[in-house]
């Protein structure tokens, strides 16, 4: 564990490093191991965001023409499907230059718009340069002309990369080798969001124009049976729909449609574009004031803020008879609150449901992008 901490509230998380930093200290060490002929025990690296780390050096084999050594992948206090996995690489000599390949537990890129082309090995590009900049260092230290390869594996990359978003991000056959700064802030929101982008990209690249976000498992579920035929194409945004949806002018999509449930798209009546509860929550206060502009009487009214969810917001409300009023006031709420985001640069709108009422309202621009959509996909 590194001496590099984060708050998170009152609690004091450890930092961890990247797969990407695993692989690139494997890389070194094996490299200085296959030039040397000496055994190493532990390795020392400088990430890029600048800092070091002394890092143990396991499960190291040693022959006349490879080294192969690991790093044990540690992610802190961040809960990390890859911590705690082996990445190894091995280095042989070749005849020039500097060879990166992935083996056994690494992906393959198959869709465009991911920081590597189709059919590369899913290592990213910062992790790439590490190992570049460390092998380049030993062949030096080492007077060392000829070329160097380096194979990093992962033996348990394919079995964790179905547990992820690997597949539909498009690489198959295990995970990826990735890191930008070298460290993993515990409890950060920039992998999440990085995953959207990543996502909206690849859409792109496919040449979309028209982009369906989802806010979770109950959208995409329900998606199966408002749209059917954008299952795997949605891009899932969580919480943050604001960041989702600045991306999708910095990607010059035309429209942007966003489904999801009525517990967190109640939000957007109160322009909050977060709608993690940390954040913020106002669910009941919504509701509330679009129950009196529905006109719902006193007792409802009164009930509303004690509610523990929507749904049981929503029962109330259709007691009164004014549930349909309300959602028609939220859904122009929300619409109000959309269009200001992006400036009417470009189509947005919403679609909002629940389990036990089905679809309960949508902005008056959803059905045309839902048309789109359908014209796209289908066309």
């Amino acid at each position: 564990m590194i001496n590099e901490f984060v708050y998170h509230g009152k609690s004091k998380l450890h930092c961890g490093y990247t797969t990407g930093t695993c692989a690139a200290a494997a890389a070194k060490a094996a490299v200085l191991m296959l030039l040397s002929g000496d055994n190493i025990t532990e390795i020392k690296l400088i990430t890029p965001k600048g800092t070091e780390l002394i890092l143990p050096v396991t499960d190291t084999n040693i022959t006349e023409t490879f080294v192969s050594c690991g790093i044990i992948k540690d992610s802190g206090d961040d809960p990390d499907i890859t911590n705690g996995i082996l990445i190894r690489c091995t280095a042989e000599k070749i005849q020039s230059g500097i060879e990166i390949k992935g083996g056994d537990g690494i992906g393959i890129v198959t869709k465009p718009g991911l920081d590597q082309p189709v059919g590369e090995w899913a290592i990213n590009s910062v992790p790439r340069k590490m190992i570049r900049s460390v092998v380049s260092e030993g062949c030096k230290k080492y007077n060392y002309c000829g070329g160097i390869r380096i194979t990093v594996s992962a033996p348990q990359g394919k079995k964790i990369a179905e547990k992820t978003y690997n597949p539909r991000m498009g690489i198959e056959g295990g995970i990826s080798i990735i890191g930008t700064t070298g460290i993993i802030e515990p409890m950060s929101n920039s992998a999440v969001i990085e995953t959207i982008r990543t996502e909206q990209r690849i859409r792109r690249a496919e040449g979309r124009k028209n982009l369906l976000l989802t806010i979770g498992n109950y959208s995409e579920d329900y998606l199966l049976k408002l749209l059917p035929f954008m299952n795997s194409q949605s891009v899932i945004c969580s919480n943050f729909i604001g960041e989702a949806i600045d991306m999708a002018l910095e990607m010059s999509f035309e429209s942007v449609l966003i489904l999801g449930h009525i517990g967190k798209l109640v939000k957007l009546g109160a322009g909050i574009m977060n709608t993690h509860s940390a954040q913020a929550d106002g669910r009941m206060e919504v509701l509330t004031t679009c129950g009196v502009l529905a006109g719902a009487n006193l007792d409802i009214l009164k009930k509303i803020p004690e509610c523990a969810t929507a749904d049981a917001a929503l029962d109330l409300l259709k007691s009164g008879k004014v549930l349909e009023k309300t959602m028609n006031i939220l859904m122009r709420r929300i619409q109000y609150y959309l269009d200001a985001k992006v400036k009417k640069d470009i189509i947005i709108g919403a679609v909002t449901f629940s389990y036990r009422f089905g679809i309960l309202g949508k902005t008056n621009s959803a059905d045309e992008i839902i048309h789109r959509l359908t014209e796209e996909y289908n066309g």
